[in-house]
């Protein structure tokens, strides 16, 4: 696959930019600033019109320098709102951003209304337009990426702490505050590059998906900022690619670049498809994190705990000789569990399958396979029971529900422990479980 000139420089400016994004922004998200990044887009409006004004043509750099110290300013409004005043950090965020976003738009007006023409593409900052992207504009993100990767790797440790604990890093003197600012500048500035290419309405989405992606796939905060920026590198790629019709024309479509389907979509609101894409891919299939893994867990322990009843109920009712695993009929252990018949018969099929159990004409009984594990079931039970009655003065009669709750997830070294606690009481009583 060749790419032309202006969709290579569009590629790197966008990779780049989705990179940096997603490193700095997984800090955001981790220090739960994650709107800041879209107060930021926002409250950079102003300052481009402004840029504009005094300029008087569309110059990059100076837009964004522009662009950037209303963005600071608008950090500063924040932090005086809510260290000088009773307002709430949420409220004050939602101040700034409508305000100096309100600004922006009549300022706007006033650009628009002037007859020099220069000002054309001035629009494309609130939603973005990457096609715009020339080289030297490349080498800008390119810098700053660096400067921002630079000062995240120079500062690692610090900000680790500062994101995980900031209350230990300010009794251990540590300086939390300008630490607190600094972060927020360097949001700043990756924010205020990215406005070009996606513009100010989808900016804050750039820097919140990949780090939330990231989350999903990992618990080490040294994995989670390179994987972070692989995403957000990765989704601005890929959209880079289907807005520019290269990857229609990859995959062997007669449609070229030029006259494909996908070709001349809006590469901005693409990128933050792509990362929305791979974030619902996240929420679905992660291995720890995931809702069908999650969904799963829940499934397996539902039917351990199943079976563990079924076991326990018949270890029970085999007393007070259940080592000889008399026979005991279905119906009497159906009636001490509210279970579907649907239910049932598949605890017993399952039971009978791993060898725990063994049923012949309408009765079952415990193989020593099964009656071992139904005895450790019940011990821990009544073991629970007597410590809450014992340990914790709680009335014989309201121990019962939680015990057979805990029993399934006691570990054998608790369930040791609390044998070792009241070996020194009156055994408690057993009782058949209701």
């Amino acid at each position: 696959m060749t790419l032309d000139y202006l969709t290579t420089v569009v590629l790197l400016g966008t990779s780049l930019l989705g990179g940096v994004a997603g490193v700095v922004g997984a800090f955001a998200v981790l220090r739960r600033r994650a709107l800041v990044g879209d107060v930021l887009a926002h409250a950079a409006l102003p300052g481009l019109c402004l840029a504009f004004l005094f300029l008087g043509a569309m110059q990059f750099a100076g837009l964004l320098a522009g662009a950037l110290l209303s963005g600071l300013a608008g950090l500063g409004v924040i932090s005086l709102l809510c260290r000088g005043t009773r307002t709430k950090e949420d409220a004050a965020l939602g101040i700034v951003l409508s305000t100096f976003f309100g600004v922006g738009i009549v300022l706007l007006s006033v650009v628009q209304q002037r007859a020099t023409g220069a000002q054309a593409g001035l629009t494309s900052y609130i939603f973005g337009q990457a096609g715009l992207m020339v080289r030297h504009d490349v080498y800008l993100i390119a810098a700053v990426s660096a400067a921002a990767l630079t000062a995240v790797t120079l500062l690692y440790k610090e900000l680790k702490l500062l994101s995980f604990d900031p209350d230990f890093a300010r009794a251990q003197g540590w300086p939390t505050l300008p630490l607190d600012f600094g972060l927020m500048g360097v949001l700043a500035l990756v924010t205020v590059i990215g406005l070009p290419a996606v513009g100010v309405v989808l900016m804050a989405a750039m820097l919140i998906l990949p780090g939330a992606t990231a989350r999903f796939w990992t618990d080490r905060l040294g994995r989670l900022l390179p994987l972070a920026g692989l995403v957000g590198a990765g989704s601005a790629a890929a959209a880079t690619l289907i807005s520019a019709g290269a990857l229609e024309a990859w995959i062997g479509s007669d449609r070229l670049a030029a006259g494909g389907a996908t070709a001349n979509l809006p590469t901005g609101p693409l990128i933050v498809l792509c990362g929305t894409a791979v974030l619902l891919f996240s929420v679905l299939f992660s291995p720890r994190r995931g809702l069908i893994a999650a969904a799963a867990r829940a499934a397996r322990f539902r039917w351990r705990t199943g079976l563990e009843n079924l076991l326990s109920s018949m270890y029970e009712l085999s007393e007070p000789r259940p080592a000889a695993a008399p026979e005991v009929p279905l119906g009497a252990i159906f009636q001490r569990r509210a279970w579907q018949p649907w239910q049932a018969r598949l605890l017993l099929w399952w039971a009978s399958r791993r060898g725990l159990i063994e049923q012949r004409d309408g009765a079952a009984r415990l193989t020593e396979h099964g009656a071992e594990c139904a005895a450790r079931v019940v011990r821990a039970h009544r073991l629970w029971e007597a410590f809450l009655v014992r340990g914790v003065d709680i009335a014989p009669d309201h121990v019962h529900r939680d015990a057979d709750a805990i029993e399934h997830v006691l570990p054998p070294e608790i369930v040791e422990h609390l044998e070792a606690e009241l070996a020194g009481t009156p055994q408690a009583p057993g009782r058949p479980k209701e």
